[in-house]
């Protein structure tokens, strides 16, 4: 007779699948790290919405399992006994609440018989599981009572399995054991379609059939979109991109820019951190150093066109940006107001009498160089426009006159503003801003690299960002069949909560974008810095407004603040906490997507050595 061969224990598998150690105690287990606590589902819902599982299933720090058992006959026995009991129940009860619960299990016991008998409904058995689990004893605690609450909110009731978390491990594991015994403890009667019906089921991934490659969803789907599509909630092209640094911003903004360029889409950005300069000449597009060259110059005095406001709010009503929709006034007396907010930027002292002194000799100025109320702006070329030092030269002339009649005790607000205005007409701003505009978007890349202004004082930094936004809105708006993106780096730079009307442009620009064929990408570290109280009118409209949000990981006060602005799940929650590169939260529309960017590696070739790495 032939020896039976013994078979070999593969330990290097066993130590693969296997817990570093496992101990079970009544109402708990230890699983390696983890600590442990079983619960079973002992009541549903009666009349369940669709979806209606997919609370449970996205609880934090928590393995769940789901086991549906087919078994007609045996279910419409103890249907037709526990409807019986129930009617007598019913007919005996001397109690109201008693005699209307036993009518109302009768009642949906006859219509789930019914939905067998005419409609070939399929019935069985579920079992559900929950094991929150977690490395700290506290932290379990608080882990089992968002479990509890979700389940509530769920309209499910579950309760602790004392003496069957052996049972309950066993069930939840990927090596699934048939257990009897915990089948008879946990398995309640439901309907196949109610079971199915519990689950947001979809296709995996998100496709527009149209647009490019984006990344993968948790399952693996492709993400594939079309930034341009308009369809139901989808009405921009604007995204907001928010995460602390190290996380993936740059990258992914990187890989969308690429795929758009790609798609023919004309791309402007705003660079702070010389992040995009090697991107912007691997892809031979113009590179330009707008802290401060001679191709970089934005003339403050040239006139452009401003973003008209769609929607006056009671509250915009003191604001003198907002208060005009624009319709009525040319384009001298629109950019009147724009410039009160560019020089308000750049020199914060400057009090109200002198703003209105300022402006008159503004306007006496542009009439010197024949730009009156009703001019056509686009019909003046660059260099015929005044400049700073010509304006510095007109109130040098006022200062003149009226030192001539000045009493000794009167102070010379033309002498002040000359001095006000040294550094930008002669000393170590005039490089920016003292000459005709230069600045030019000939490629379809673009980058506007303002590295060298981070040395400079606040004021220029916001006052130079400022002109930017407003050059960039005349690329955007000059030509509504091409596709325009301007992508905004470091956008709390660009933020001054004692001049909100700079955020009240940029919130312009991003309500009224589409009707141009353009969209606006706003890449910041924090939530927070857009809603100061100085500000959040403004700022929280700008996170708002982009159909596109994509949420890289955050924590403490901006993750608070996240999830009042967005309303985020536990889950969602999870993992911005978690902080994981590459792994953001993207909402398209009101649609909720946990996305890995996964980029392909002949697009890394593209992206430079600077940032996205």
């Amino acid at each position: 007779m032939a020896k039976k061969r013994k078979e070999k224990q593969n330990e290097g598998l066993l130590n693969v699948i296997a817990p570093v150690g496992i101990e079970f105690q009544a109402n708990g287990f230890t699983l390696g790290d983890n600590l442990c606590k079983a619960y079973g589902i002992i009541k549903y819902p009666p009349e369940p919405d669709y979806g209606w599982l997919s609370r449970i299933t996205n609880a934090p720090s928590t393995m769940i399992s789901f086991t549906f058992t087919p078994n007609s006959g045996e279910i419409i026995e103890s249907l037709n006994k526990n409807i019986r009991m129930l009617e007598n129940e019913a007919a005996s009860a001397k109690d109201h609440l008693k005699e209307q619960r036993s009518r109302k299990g009768a009642d949906d016991g006859m219509k789930l018989l019914k939905q067998i008998d005419e409609n070939g409904e399929i019935v069985g058995e579920l079992a559900g599981t929950l094991i929150p689990l977690s490395t700290d004893k506290e932290m379990l605690k608080k882990i089992e009572q968002k479990t509890r609450g979700v389940c509530a909110m769920a309209n499910c009731k579950i309760r602790p399995l004392s003496f069957m978390q052996k049972h309950a491990l066993k069930h939840v594991a990927p090596f699934y054991i048939d257990d009897t015994l915990y089948q008879e403890v946990s398995n309640r009667v439901m309907p196949l379609r109610t079971f199915v019906g519990g689950f947001p089921f979809s296709s995996s991934g998100y496709n527009d059939n149209q647009g490019f490659y984006v990344g993968k969803d948790v399952q693996g789907g492709l993400v594939i979109l079309d930034f341009w599509k308009r369809e139901n909630d989808r009405t921009n092209s604007n995204i907001v991109i928010m995460g602390v640094p190290g996380t993936g911003k740059s990258a992914s903004v990187k890989h969308i820019s690429l795929s758009e360029y790609m798609m023919g889409t004309k791309l402007i950005f705003i660079d702070p951190e010389s992040e995009y300069k090697d991107f912007c000449k691997n892809l031979g597009g113009t590179w330009i150093n707008a802290g401060g060259s001679d191709k970089g110059r934005v003339n403050p005095l040239h006139i452009m066109p401003i973003p008209k406001n769609e929607e006056i709010e009671e509250a915009d009503i003191n604001n003198y940006y907002d208060i005009d929709d624009g319709n009525g006034l040319g384009d001298l007396a629109l950019y009147l107001k724009h410039l009160e907010i560019f020089f308000s930027l750049y020199i914060p002292d400057l009090s109200t009498k002198e703003k209105a002194i300022l402006k008159k000799t503004l306007i006496e100025l542009y009439r010197d160089f024949d730009i009156t109320w009703n001019i056509d702006a686009t019909k003046i070329q660059a260099k015929d426009y005044p400049i700073l030092s010509d304006l510095q030269t007109k109130l040098k002339e006022k200062a003149e006159e009226l030192e001539k009649t000045r009493k000794e005790s009167d102070t010379n607000p033309y002498a002040d503003l000359v001095l006000y205005l040294e550094d930008a007409a002669n000393g170590a701003d005039a490089s920016l801003w003292n000459g005709p505009t230069t600045l030019d978007a000939d490629g379809q890349i673009n980058v506007l690299d303002t590295f060298s202004l981070q040395t400079t004082s606040d004021n220029v930094k916001r006052a130079q960002y400022f002109l930017l936004q407003t050059w960039a809105w005349n690329v955007m708006s000059k030509d509504r069949s091409e596709k325009v993106l301007l992508i905004c780096d470091e956008s709390y730079l660009m933020i001054d909560p004692n001049v909100p009307q700079s955020l009240v442009f940029l919130r312009n620009v991003a309500k009224r974008d589409r009707k141009y064929e353009a969209g606006l990408i706003i890449i910041s570290h924090s939530v927070v810095d857009f809603l100061d109280e100085k500000v959040k009118m403004y700022g929280q409209a700008l996170l708002d407004t982009p159909c596109y949000k994509i949420l890289f990981g955050t924590d403490g006060k901006n993750l608070e603040e996240t999830d009042n602005l967005y309303n985020l799940t536990e889950a969602e929650k999870e993992l911005l906490e978690s902080k994981r590169r590459g792994h953001a939260l993207f909402m398209i529309g009101s649609k909720r997507l946990h996305v890995n960017f996964e980029i392909p590696d002949y697009k890394w070739e593209y992206f430079g050595s600077a940032g996205g790495r």
